[in-house]
């Protein structure tokens, strides 16, 4: 029996950005992304190659003020996106972990697609900037994805003295957690993975 991949493309559009994001989630980790800040694409390209998504982000924002509405919309329509593409959940595995080092760096992420948002974020990070990327907006990422994705996230970076390796062992773990949470698991094929029959 061939499964048809799981394919979702969602287009949001505010006074503040344009954003379009298209998810394969069942793809070979393939990345096309423009937000017009060059270390948050590097970040979208490790959830991207870590994950096995296909991921296309085209986002047009407000960066003459500053990065905040692109990240946090960016997060908000990626969630969106991932959201539309799990559908009822039936045979999803449902939670999913990773612990990514990076050099001194060690991240831990984890994920539940309860169907009840939640972030719980823990990271210090060693400098407020990496490049053109405020690192106090990963937080707004993440939040936005939870937001919108329905799942409860919990992020902890465990070591670093690094904010780049910091961020980048975050992003690569969400990534790969995500990987294992929306896998289809064939000993439950149609079946939704909670007690209560609805997630």
């Amino acid at each position: 029996m061939t499964i048809e991949p799981r394919i979702a493309e969602v287009q949001r559009d505010t006074k503040e950005t344009q954003i379009r994001v298209r998810v394969n989630i069942d793809g070979t980790g393939q990345a096309v992304l423009s937000t017009g800040i060059g270390f948050f694409d590097h970040m979208l390209d490790q959830i991207a190659r870590h994950g096995l998504i296909d991921l296309e982000i085209d986002a047009k924002g407000d960066l003459h003020i500053d990065g905040h509405h692109t990240v946090e919309d960016v997060g908000i329509t990626l969630g969106m996106a991932v959201a539309k593409a799990v559908g009822d959940k039936k045979g999803l595995t449902r939670y999913g972990h990773s612990y990514v080092p990076l050099d001194e760096a060690l991240s831990r992420v984890v994920v539940d697609f309860s169907g009840r948002p939640g972030l719980e974020m823990a990271v210090d990070f060693k400098s407020g900037m990496v490049g053109a990327f405020d690192t106090q907006l990963a937080y707004e990422f993440f939040q936005g994805f939870s937001n919108h994705a329905l799942v409860s996230l919990h992020i902890d970076n465990l070591k670093g003295h690094n904010a780049h390796h910091q961020c980048e062992t975050i992003f690569k773990a969400f990534g790969r957690a995500l990987r294992m949470a929306m896998t289809l698991d064939p000993r439950s094929a149609g079946v939704i993975p909670s007690t209560k029959g609805s997630l």
